[in-house]
This record gives structure tokens, sequence and C-alpha cells, in this order.
């Protein structure tokens, strides 16, 4: 069971994640003490300054290729090894079948929910205080890691782009950071969604909720009660799916909630 541990009695608000430059991984990365920005894949990408150094902190999308990859800082362009990871499969087995195999018209649907999630999760707000030091945000097992390639009815789907939590229903989601809400919703596969924006492309993505307690444009603290856990969306039974995306990749949560 993943859980949110203390190093002391206050968790800050900002720690850097673990380095970990694999394929839905982070890498942390030194950059020039003056850089004042860079991106990767054509997105913005964080930077922090922490112990007197100043790092780009990269999202690496599950799609990425093991081997060297490029971003750039200020116009220069460095480069970064990325390591192989193993990933498990799971295999599923969903009784609405318009869930594995959705009709044209649920298509539609889908194309334009995905566009409105892209929109959320490509926001780069330095407006907002950075926020990077996570707390589990419901309690319960983890019923599906991150990075599970998904076979689902026997068809292999997307990997795993969160964790699932299997708390049961009506359970207490709450934000795993403070931030800004930037998107709620009901999608076909999400389900009831809340999407909370915490600063320079970083943002928690909270899924399946039964009930959604707060509105886009609501700022919340740390431990808010977003909404309450439940089986709306692709599922198989009362869970939150929690995401968290870094320069629009789906990277593993667990890499933020460790302390540094």
């Amino acid at each position: 069971m993943t859980c949110a541990c203390l190093l002391s009695v206050v968790i800050p608000a900002f720690a850097l994640p673990e380095n970990a430059p694999v394929p839905g991984g982070v890498a942390v990365i030194e950059v020039p003490a003056d850089a004042t920005s860079a991106s990767f894949h054509g997105n913005p990408v964080m930077l922090l300054n922490d112990a007197g150094k100043r790092y780009a902190v990269i999202g690496i999308p599950l799609s990425t290729v093991p081997g060297t990859a490029q971003f750039t800082v200020g116009g220069n362009v460095h480069h970064f090894d990325v390591q192989p990871k193993a990933y498990k499969t799971q295999r599923l087995t969903i009784t609405n079948k318009r869930q594995v195999n959705p009709l044209p018209r649920d298509l539609k649907r889908i194309r334009r929910e995905s566009r409105a999630i892209d929109a959320a999760l490509s926001q780069f707000d330095t407006s907002l205080p950075v926020h990077t030091a996570f707390a589990t945000p419901a309690a319960g097992p983890i019923s599906s890691p991150f990075g599970l390639r998904r076979v689902l009815n026997g068809e292999p789907r997307n990997p795993h782009s969160g964790i699932d939590i299997a708390a049961p229903f009506g359970a207490d989601i709450r934000s795993a950071a403070a931030g800004k809400v930037v998107a709620t919703g009901d999608y076909f596969f999400d389900g009831k969604t809340v999407i909370v924006d915490h600063g320079q492309g970083l943002a928690t993505i909270y899924c399946h909720m039964s009930k959604i307690l707060v509105k886009p444009g609501e700022t919340v603290a740390a431990g808010q009660k977003l909404g309450e856990v439940g089986k709306t969306g692709r599922v198989t039974g009362p869970n939150l799916h929690w995401g968290v995306s870094l320069n629009n990749a789906r990277v593993d949560p667990d890499l933020f909630l460790k302390q540094h």
C-alpha cells in the first residue's frame, strides 16, 4: 500500500520529486543558474531552485523509447539518457463492451473530451506557487499500479496512466497538494473527474468520482475535499484513479510521494 510518509512534523509544499529518467518517470536535471525557460517535446518544462542549484524537472511520456533524449534550455540543446523500465501486464474484463469498443457516436464524444482534458493539462501557469510534495488523496490499497500494460476483454489498450486506489464508494477524495481547479467533467472513460493545477505544468487528476464538490477556477488547499469515490466511467468497481501530469506527460505519482 502506498502512503504519504512524513519525514518531519510538517510536509513541505516543495520537494524535488525522485529522479527516475524512465518512460513514465521524471528526469531532474541541473541546468544553468540563470535559466529562465526550458522545453521538452514542444512543451514548457518546470524549472525549480533547490539548495542553491537550478533544475529542470521533466515528465517523460510512457510512450518514450529508451535512449538519448533532448530538451532545450534558453534555446540551447541538452541531452539525457532515458533508461528502460519493464511494466507488468494486467488483464481485465469489462462488462460494458462499449467501454472497450466504443460506438461511432461515443468516439465523437471521446475525441471532444480528450481535447478538453489535453487543454487543461497543457496549461503552464507561472503565477501559481509550485507545490510538488504530494499526499495520497484517498485511503485504501493500490489495486492497479502505474504503467500496467492493460489488456481489456482480450484486447491490448493504452498503459495505465495513474494508480487505482481501492477506496470504498463514498470515501473522501482530497487534493494531494494546494492548487487551482482547472477542469471538472463527466467523461466517457474517466467518469466524474477533477483536475488540479499545482503550477508550472504539474497537475493531478482524480477520476471515477461519485460526487464533485469543487468548481473550475476554485483555489484548493492541500488535503481539501474534492469529492467522493465512485464507479463512474470505465471501471470494474468503486475506486479512485489518481494521475499526475507533468509537461502534459502522465508520470508515476509515487515519485511525488517520496519526500527529500
